[in-house]
């Protein structure tokens, strides 16, 4: 059984006295492929590293996260393009809009969301989409940007039904995590009425464990309860979970 976690933050400090074995633990647990997404210029060096330690698990992205989107956000801009330009990435992520910590900067992040749209879809390049209290500026970018080029993943999606296929609209995946085993999480009332071929499996570690980790440190090999909960809200198992939405994460990532 193959399980793909298509958003893991592994360079996370979180992690640093024990990130060796607790990437072992996830390749032991049947998590094989780990996609990373960018935060800003600062982690950069640390997933090259990631990469160079795990040349066959690690796939690497290259963006400026909203809530880094700061008064130096055209440098951070120009940090992304200049590392597109020198190598190969997998997607432009995680970009997108956050307005739950602070709408100082929403006209600076949407900037920041729509050059990094445009430069995914220079580098024929999925997005994977950090959208945090910000539904309707998510969406009016997308509309405005949607052409057949434009395809990803509605990163730790945790919206509506409606929102739900809004998203898979614009060729969005939904990337299902620890939410949807959350009592309050909402999305596994109506996940099912999705198609399986629209999810795609991901943790962020270190963030949002699932239940029964909550409110502890997530790592990867805690997707195994996403596995899980799927398989009982789908009626499939756990295996044909793994290999659907590892599948999906194929025909995204291109890998």
């Amino acid at each position: 059984m193959v399980i793909t976690d298509t958003h893991t933050h592994l360079y996370a400090e979180d992690f640093d006295q024990d990130r060796d074995q607790m990437i072992q633990r996830a390749i032991d647990a049947g998590v094989s492929r780990f996609f990373i997404p960018a935060i800003d210029s600062t982690c950069t060096q640390s997933m090259y590293d990631l990469e160079q330690n795990y040349p066959d698990h690690i796939f690497l992205m290259m963006g400026l996260h909203p809530t880094y989107v700061k008064e130096n956000y055209e440098q951070e801009l120009q940090h992304v393009a200049d590392e597109l330009s020198k190598r190969k990435f997998y997607a432009i992520g995680e970009i997108g809009i956050d307005l739950y910590w602070d709408k100082t900067h929403l006209p600076q992040q949407q900037i920041a969301f729509r050059k990094q749209i445009q430069l995914a879809k220079e580098y024929k390049l999925p997005i994977v989409i950090h959208c945090r209290e910000a539904f309707d500026e998510i969406f009016e970018i997308l509309e405005q940007e949607k052409s057949p080029e434009l395809f990803g993943i509605f990163h730790c999606f945790s919206g509506t039904y409606e929102q739900a296929l809004q998203a898979i609209s614009y060729n969005m995946k939904l990337g299902i995590g620890g939410v949807a085993t959350f009592k309050n999480g909402k999305i596994d009332q109506f996940l099912n009425q999705i198609d399986l071929e629209h999810i795609v499996l991901e943790t962020d570690s270190p963030y949002l464990a699932p239940v029964p980790y909550r409110g502890k440190r997530n790592e990867s090999s805690y997707i195994v309860s996403v596995v899980e909960k799927l398989s009982q809200l789908y009626g499939l198992s756990a295996h044909e979970i793994a290999t659907i939405t590892t599948a999906n994460s194929k025909a995204i990532f291109g890998i």
